[in-house]
């Protein structure tokens, strides 16, 4: 492996999504710097310390979050006299992201008390009250032309679906769900998958028109769903639940035709090849070597030096395998 030297870095960094580009935060300073020469091609220096950094899909432009202040800052790199700075005053910025076409910048204020959707464009702004989430609860379609967003108000959980041409709502209908965790649209744009809270294992498949379409649990009386995945095909939708199964619907019947498990055991035959890291003390030959006292009694070298080595194991092999506990919260498990 060939590294290049060490650059400072003191806050996130991130590639531009057409791998051109890598943005490296330096306290205040966001360094642009180019992937194959790693030469500085853009210096922006921001208002504060930079928390969080962003690019738009098109890798022209990116946000700084700067939430110590709190504001963000975007900043382009084909104009760099062009700037843009969203202050949302005492309600702050809890999270930033960019729309599908890297002209809109969506925050989400502190408490969650409202969305703002800036238009880099018109400077126009749109706001949606009361979004569930700060980080999550967002998703758009892979055309980008409609968002749909969580809410929750009056103790009940709502999605909004907006027009991304012009921001309008084009519609709000209410979910069957206890604590709705996030939302995801499927690759074909035909349906919007809901995760329940891990309290009550319930998975809810909706039309955009605000049908549900279905309604998965697995089981009952147990902590529920951990995360759900689409295929990127769109025909498979995969849940993982804290039962350590792995279940996968097929989109047309919404049934479970496969299921999968974590085993704490690999045995033959299998096909799987495992390797173990091995530490070994590296043997140096110190005869020819000649160093004086002064340099022996004044060294603070650390005591021992290693090298690393794979060896592939046989089956059957046990890994480290902890069950979690039932009575507590957010329980490490698996291996």
């Amino acid at each position: 492996m060939e590294f290049t030297e060490a650059y400072k870095q003191t806050g996130p960094c991130c590639f531009s999504p057409n791998a051109r580009y890598i943005a490296v935060a330096v306290d205040y300073r966001l360094m642009i710097r180019d992937t194959l020469s790693f030469k500085v091609v853009q210096l922006f220096s921001c208002l504060d310390k930079i928390s969080y950094i962003e690019w738009a899909l098109d890798s022209e432009y990116i946000l700084c979050g700067l939430y110590k202040r709190p504001m963000i800052q975007a900043w382009s790199l084909t104009q760099p006299e062009w700037t843009c700075k969203i202050d949302e005053g005492p309600a702050g910025i809890a999270y930033a992201r960019w729309s599908p076409d890297s002209r809109h910048i969506l925050t989400t204020s502190e408490f969650q008390l409202r969305l703002t959707v800036w238009s880099l464009v018109n400077t126009a702004c749109v706001h949606v009250q009361w979004p569930k989430h700060g980080s999550k609860g967002v998703s758009f379609t892979k055309d980008g032309k409609f968002a749909a967003i969580c809410t929750r108000r009056d103790c009940k959980d709502y999605i909004n679906l907006l027009s991304c041409h012009s921001w309008e709502i084009m519609g709000v209908f209410a979910v069957d769900t206890l604590d709705m965790t996030d939302i995801q649209w499927s690759p074909d744009d035909s349906a919007i998958v809901i995760g329940d809270s891990p309290l009550e294992y319930k998975v809810l498949i909706y039309s955009p028109d605000g049908r549900c379409l279905f309604k998965y649990q697995a089981y009952e009386s147990g902590l529920g769903v951990k995360s759900v995945s689409w295929s990127p095909c769109g025909q498979f939708l995969a849940v993982g639940s804290y039962d350590q199964m792995l279940r996968v619907l097929n989109h047309l019947t919404w049934k479970t035709f496969a299921e999968f498990m974590h085993l704490s055991t690999v045995r033959a035959p299998c096909c799987a090849a495992v390797f173990k890291e091995v530490d070994e003390p590296l043997q140096l030959d110190m005869s020819e070597l000649c160093l004086d006292d002064d340099f022996m009694g004044g060294s603070d070298a650390p005591g021992g030096h290693f090298k690393v080595r794979y060896e592939v194991m046989e089956v059957p092999i046990t890994f480290p395998f902890q069950k979690p506990p039932a009575d507590k919260p957010n329980p490490k498990q698996g291996i």
